[in-house]
Parts: C-alpha cells; sequence; structure tokens
C-alpha cells in the first residue's frame, strides 16, 4: 500500500494554499501602504508623482531646458513644501537616465538634497525602462513581448536597451549602451519588437535585422515620473535602495563626471 507523500495530504494543501493567498495578500498591502514621491527630468518632459495608499497624482509638463525653474514648483504643488516624511513619504523614486545631461543632473540633485533633508531613501530607475511602462500605460503596446526603448543621444547617437514584458511587468532589461543608430544590434532571441522612443526618429538608419522585426514603432512617446513607480515599488520591497549620497546619474557615455552631495562645491 503506497504511502501518501507529504503534500497529498489534504489538511497540508489547504493550510498551503492558505499561506500561498495569504503572502500575496500581505505583498498587496505592503505595497498599498508604501508611499513613493517620484520625479523625472532626464528628456524634455518634466514630471513629478506621487503614489500612496494605491492611488496615483502626477503633474507632467513637456518644457524643453525649463527644468530647473519648473520642478521645485510642481513639487510643491503636487505635495506641499515642509518635511516629506510627515506626508508618509517613504522613498524617493528617480529617473536615473540615460537622457539628457543636464536633466539627469537636475534630478539627481533635487533627489540627493529631498533625501538628505527628509533622511529618505532613493530609488533610481532606468529612463529606459520607464519609457516602456510609460508605453504600456499609454496603450501604445502590449503587456508582454520585447520593446526596443530607444532615446536620440543626439551627435547622430542613441541611448537605448531591449525590455522585457510579462503579464505588464518588466522582468528584464538590457544594460542601457550609446552607439550610432546603425550598430544598434539586441540579442535577436524573438521574432517581433515594438518601438518606442525618440531614438526611432533614426528609424532608417537601423540594422535591417533590427527594422525587419520591429511590428510597431511609437516614436512621440516621454518616459513620465508616475511609470517610474512600478519598479521603485519592487525595489523598495527589496531593499534595493540608496543613501543620499549614493545618488548618481546613469550618463552611459564615460567622460561625463557628477559630484556627488559632499563633493560638490570643492575645486577639482
Amino acid at each position: 500500500m503506497r504511502t501518501p507523500a507529504v503534500w497529498d495530504n489534504p489538511v497540508l494543501d489547504l493550510a498551503r494554499t492558505f499561506w500561498c493567498t495569504c503572502h500575496s495578500s500581505l505583498e498587496l498591502r505592503r505595497q498599498y501602504m508604501t508611499t513613493i514621491l517620484a520625479i523625472d527630468t532626464a528628456t524634455d518632459a518634466c514630471s513629478v508623482a506621487l503614489y500612496s495608499d494605491g492611488q496615483y497624482s502626477d503633474l507632467y509638463e513637456v518644457i524643453p531646458r525649463q527644468h530647473s525653474r519648473r520642478l521645485m514648483p510642481m513639487l510643491e504643488e503636487l505635495i506641499g513644501s515642509g518635511d516629506l516624511r510627515s506626508r508618509g513619504v517613504d522613498a524617493i523614486a528617480y529617473g536615473c537616465g540615460p537622457g539628457s545631461f543636464t536633466g539627469l543632473r537636475i534630478a539627481a540633485s533635487a533627489v540627493q538634497g529631498l533625501a538628505y533633508a527628509n533622511k529618505l531613501p532613493a530609488i533610481p530607475v532606468s529612463t529606459l525602462s520607464c519609457q516602456v511602462q510609460t508605453a504600456q500605460r499609454l496603450g501604445v503596446i502590449g503587456r508582454n513581448g520585447v520593446v526596443l526603448s530607444m532615446l536620440d543621444a543626439r551627435v547622430n547617437e542613441v541611448y537605448w536597451s531591449s525590455v522585457s514584458l510579462e503579464d505588464g511587468r518588466i522582468v528584464s532589461e538590457q544594460q542601457a549602451t550609446v552607439c550610432a543608430p546603425s550598430e544598434v544590434c539586441d540579442d535577436g532571441e524573438t521574432a517581433t519588437l515594438s518601438g518606442v522612443g525618440s531614438g526611432f526618429n533614426y528609424l532608417s538608419e537601423l540594422p535591417e535585422a533590427i527594422r525587419g522585426r520591429l511590428q510597431s514603432v511609437f516614436v512621440d512617446v516621454l518616459p513620465s515620473a508616475r511609470d517610474l513607480i512600478p519598479q521603485a515599488l519592487e525595489k523598495f520591497n527589496n531593499g534595493e535602495v540608496q543613501r543620499a549620497n549614493e545618488v548618481v546619474p546613469v550618463y552611459v557615455r564615460d567622460e561625463v563626471s557628477w559630484k556627488k552631495l559632499a563633493d560638490q562645491g570643492k575645486s577639482q
């Protein structure tokens, strides 16, 4: 006579199901209880967002070269002035790059100052993956598949990354790269791609191997701060956060330097 395996026991099966359900519920509740402030100034768009109790509020403006003038007023309009902790903010997410050098510096400086003054952790999120989340929220791409996210890097180059989606969640992202449009080359493992971002202004210069797999291209998509939040919540729950003095832009181009908060104002 066969001895039943441990998991053949219906009582234990029920207990396991109950534990899994409770665990999922606790994860969902933890996300709802987390409050995230998000900032993105990596492109021509300047945006701020607040996620609290499962609800989003945000401000978004396309204002080339005006980010330094508008960012703080937008933050004050969104969340008011004063201590962020007293408003329940748990962490500050930011678009860490790649993107406009000036825009990245503006966001990093603001996040460093806010994180330091309010003793809050910071959460870096890729601009390219945020752009994919924005495109998905706007309904221009689906919830599954591989997306080639590209930004115009000027001087006839593009920033790009291949991002994989499963049921609306980013499950993998290739490290951001900068190169000439003709040198873009993903792993080629998928038959089709969706393309998003200003880098596709160079569509005709992309390799035929890429162009032949593109089933859709959406050039007029810019990342929004509210779309930093899904990845920021995952990182926060996994403890993947930074202290204020660890905030740093991701330029991709190695020759660009950045001074951290403690070093700013010092001579070279």
